[in-house]
């Protein structure tokens, strides 16, 4: 398993994935000619990917969906309700790119089996992804509001996993954002702060996860540096230790972050994570 961001952050957001043969990238909020950079840099093309999933019709995740997949040809899969989000801002993908799936109900793409699952955010039917192939599994749960058993009992299983660490409430409140975009943020159906982060994590970790990326941070609300030492700190003092336990990295906004390789050997022993 190859797992790598390419983008992540409030203003874009792009992850690689491959399995077995299998390539895909969940979202595509960066532009066209970002994706392509970003899959250059891992010896790729737009021609080896098997597919994009879109998680929601927010515009950082679907930004570059349109230009990709007219100039490339590429499937997309996403649910009906982001299908109609998608398809408001521009029609102009063909028909048959589209490729429409039911939350909750998983299907395969190549080797990769993919589990869509339900996220509490302010989207038409926003999800997550839970993908697996063999004895290995990744994860991708952003843009979510609130913890519930629901959502982390998805991903658990899943060796590596793109979490959210979006804001610090701190910064949130005294900073300069109007108090309704305030009040979404730190709504339920908002976005998860460093600290819930975190507390996923530390269940995360008791299910298998060996690798995480802290995810989708805010450029106004967050920094990388407040997000790695809150999230690590927490660990520390649930006896988790970062970089040898569980190793952790804050996915970059505006470059590709280091990439995850996990390998399953012939006897079925799961071996170390590197980045």
């Amino acid at each position: 398993m190859i797992f790598c961001p390419l983008a992540s952050g409030s203003a874009g957001n792009c992850t690689y994935v491959s399995f077995g043969g299998t390539r895909l990238l969940i979202d595509a909020g960066i532009s066209a000619a970002r994706i392509c950079s970003g899959l250059r840099q891992l010896g790729l093309t737009p021609a080896d990917l098997d597919g994009v999933l879109i998680t929601h019709e927010h515009v950082d995740h679907i930004r570059g969906i349109y230009v990709f997949t007219r100039k490339y040809g590429i499937p997309v899969y996403a649910n009906t309700g982001t299908w109609k989000g998608i398809l408001r801002r521009d029609e102009d993908i063909p028909m048959n790119r589209r490729f429409a799936f039911e939350t909750g109900m998983d299907f395969y793409i190549g080797n990769v089996n993919v589990m869509p699952f339900a996220i509490p955010h302010d989207a038409s039917d926003p999800v997550g992804y839970m993908l697996r192939c063999g004895e290995l599994a990744a994860a991708v749960a952003t843009d979510i509001g609130h913890l519930s058993d629901d959502w982390i009992g998805k991903i658990s299983g899943a060796q590596a996993v793109l979490i959210e660490a979006n804001y610090n409430a701190e910064m949130v409140r005294n900073g300069p954002y109007p108090y309704h975009l305030k009040q979404r943020i730190l709504s339920r159906r908002g976005h998860l702060c460093n600290e819930d982060c975190a507390r996923a994590l530390i269940r995360l970790y008791a299910a298998g996860t060996q690798a995480a990326y802290l995810g989708h941070l805010s450029g106004e609300n967050n920094t990388p540096e407040i997000a790695y030492d809150t999230v690590c700190g927490m660990l520390r003092e649930a006896g988790i230790r970062p970089g040898e336990d569980m190793a952790v990295n804050v996915a970059r906004r505006e470059q590709i972050s280091d990439m995850v390789v996990l390998e399953v050997p012939e006897e079925q022993r799961r071996r170390a994570v590197f980045f």
